[in-house]
């Protein structure tokens, strides 16, 4: 059996692809911070574990626990990942650290625990869940986007890296997915503004987020879920997955139109 390490197993697009692999009939430890909020996918058959992706000490508890218990980790999915969005002047560099550590570093201090056990193994499978938005810029999400970007660059960086090891490494690439993530996202940006030169653009662009996400304009976290699985059970995974609303025509756009024109779309989107 395959033994399969995801964070950000709390709510979402980690919590449906956890329940689905564990009733394919994987070893799948679903890990989150506030281990309580999974409890219920051990009824799936996942095994909950608490993880800090953001803590070294959290990091290696965690990956030792699992190889005391399995002696292995097969595939790491590194899903753990929030949305601060808001000017360049209004967000603070703390924000912005905390923003770059959860979505960037996190998956560093994960990848670096995992891969002596899977070149030892001479096998193993990364798979980092990215977005379209780490291919396109969105209004206000300066930091958001430079964490996806920089995501895609070491995941290609990695993948030459461990390629002759046996170690897979595939990039999810989602675009609007209806989660909490986007009214995160909002929440972040108008607190961000409040009384800046930028409130009255931000508190616009939030509530048309907000509209967004909660609308059925989304696509079902189910749908990424199902992609994740196929990364995981293909005898060879696509490098990238772009999957989910919006996704292949934005970035399809961004590549085709002039910036200042795709610019312009993505200042009126929300």
């Amino acid at each position: 059996m395959t033994v399969i390490l995801i964070t950000g197993a709390s709510s979402g697009i980690g919590y449906q692809t956890a329940a689905q692999l564990a009733k394919q009939g994987h070893i799948v430890y679903g890990a989150a911070r506030r281990v309580e909020k999974i409890a219920a996918l051990g009824n799936a058959g996942v095994k909950p574990l608490k993880l800090d992706v953001t803590s070294d000490a959290s990091v290696q508890t965690a990956v030792s626990q699992i190889i005391s218990e399995q002696g292995r980790i097969d595939v790491l999915i590194n899903n753990a990942g929030y949305g601060s969005y808001g000017a360049v002047e209004d967000v603070s560099i703390t924000e912005a650290q905390k923003q770059l550590d959860v979505n960037l570093l996190g998956v560093a201090r994960l990848t670096q625990a995992v891969l002596p056990y899977m070149r030892k193994q001479h096998s193993g499978r990364i798979i980092n869940t990215s977005s379209m938005g780490g291919r396109m810029t969105t209004y206000f999400g300066a930091w958001y986007h430079a964490t996806k970007y920089a995501l895609e660059a070491f995941s290609d960086a990695l993948r030459m890296e461990v390629s002759n090891f046996g170690i897979d490494v595939s990039i999810i690439e989602p675009g609007g997915i209806k989660t909490d993530w986007g009214f995160i996202a909002a929440d972040h940006l108008a607190e961000s503004a409040k009384g800046g030169a930028y409130e009255q653009y931000a508190e616009k662009t939030a509530a048309g987020m907000r509209k967004q996400y909660g609308s059925n304009l989304m696509s079902n976290p189910k749908i990424i879920a199902n992609t994740m699985s196929k990364a995981v059970n293909a005898s060879r995974p696509r490098t990238r997955y772009l999957i989910g609303m919006g996704a292949k025509p934005l970035v399809f756009l961004h590549t085709v139109l002039p910036t200042r024109m795709f610019d312009w779309m993505m200042m009126r989107a929300s």
